[in-house]
């Protein structure tokens, strides 16, 4: 919803909360409404009673319902942009790619498999990324859709959009709260023993020569947070390489490549995390297969924004189709996304 101000500012003006926005909290709606204020302006302008819903005194982490009448109080002027140079658009061969990655589509959500190499946001360095392509799939709408998860950019497979930000809103929350499903494909280097389990090892953050990334953390270390991961060996060719199904039950970052090596079996094609020679399965790297990071989305199980809940697979990308067949390795087709009312 487009919001016309009074051009000085200078009296409050009375917003009313959509169906879309129902259950966001009320920070994150403000933004929505008047992106150039800041959390610490909305939190002051809570504590000193100038925002209200329905006459009355909320805080910013009040959650919303539709109809509630938000009284908001006047605001500084948006700040006028600078004018940047242009970016070259889009190339139209990707944004056509894009559309054809689409498994799934209907009023409230957008599913992609995403295509390996293809990062989902932009920084240092990075020009061609995913969200910076989302106008490609409108669809009709009048709203760009919206990230609600992320998956690396060398990894592959189910990724889902919010069309609007009451439905994204209500995903992000599921993803948080940890109401979906998730299920992921490996080839690793080395085959686990025992051949299923659980991985129960915190991790945290660090930094290195290798950059930032994600290590082990002691049990007792403040940093580190709780990380879980189900593990099963669906196939394996001798002792060298094995086909995993991983189920994370935590989201850390990089959680899954790390709890593969924790177990001896670095994820193939893995060069950031994978240690020489582990378990004597080689390198990451093994001679005659595809060098790219073999860890693939295959699916997701979420409450959907409507109701009930939408399953969706997505089929594997040509680096690990190429690994499968090399190895022997027979996957079952993706079965076709389904709705589950409950």
């Amino acid at each position: 919803m487009t919001v016309a101000l009074d051009p000085a500012h200078s009296r409050p003006i009375t917003l009313y909360v959509t169906g879309d926005e129902a259950d966001i909290r009320l920070d994150r709606w403000f933004r929505r409404h008047f992106p150039w204020i800041t959390q610490g302006a909305i939190q002051k302008l809570c504590r000193t009673g100038q925002i209200r819903a329905d006459g009355k005194r909320v805080d910013a982490a009040t959650r919303l319902v539709p109809g509630q009448a938000m009284r908001v109080p006047p605001l500084p002027a948006q700040p006028v942009k600078k004018i940047s140079a242009p970016t070259a658009p889009p190339d139209p061969s990707a944004l056509k790619d894009l559309e054809r990655a689409v498994i799934y589509r209907d009023e409230q959500v957008i599913v992609l498999n995403k295509p390996p190499g293809l990062p989902v946001q932009g920084g240092p360095g990075i020009t061609k990324h995913l969200d910076g392509m989302l106008d490609a799939l409108r669809f009709g709408s009048d709203q760009r859709p919206r990230l609600v998860h992320r998956l690396d950019r060398d990894t592959s497979g189910v990724l889902v959009l919010a069309r609007t930000p009451g439905v994204a809103a209500k995903l992000a929350a599921a993803f948080r709260t940890r109401e979906v499903e998730k299920t992921y494909w490996a080839v690793v280097a080395g085959r686990p023993v025992p051949v299923e389990g659980r991985i129960d090892m915190p991790l945290k953050r660090a930094g290195g020569p290798r950059g930032e990334h994600t290590v082990p953390a002691a049990r007792d270390d403040k940093e580190g947070a709780r990380a879980v991961t189900d593990f099963q060996t669906l196939d394996h060719a001798a002792q060298k390489l094995a086909w995993l199904e991983l189920k994370p039950l935590t989201g850390r970052t990089h959680q899954l490549r790390v709890h593969c090596v924790a177990i001896g079996a670095p994820i193939l094609g893995d060069v950031k995390y994978a240690e020489p020679d582990q378990n004597g399965a080689g390198s990451a790297i093994v001679e005659g297969l595809p060098e790219q990071l073999h860890l693939h989305a295959r699916a997701l199980r979420l409450p959907h924004p409507a109701g009930g809940f939408l399953e969706v697979e997505a089929e594997l990308p040509a680096h690990m189709r190429e690994t499968f067949a090399t190895l022997g390795f027979i996957a079952p087709d993706a079965k076709p996304p389904r709705r589950l009312y409950q």
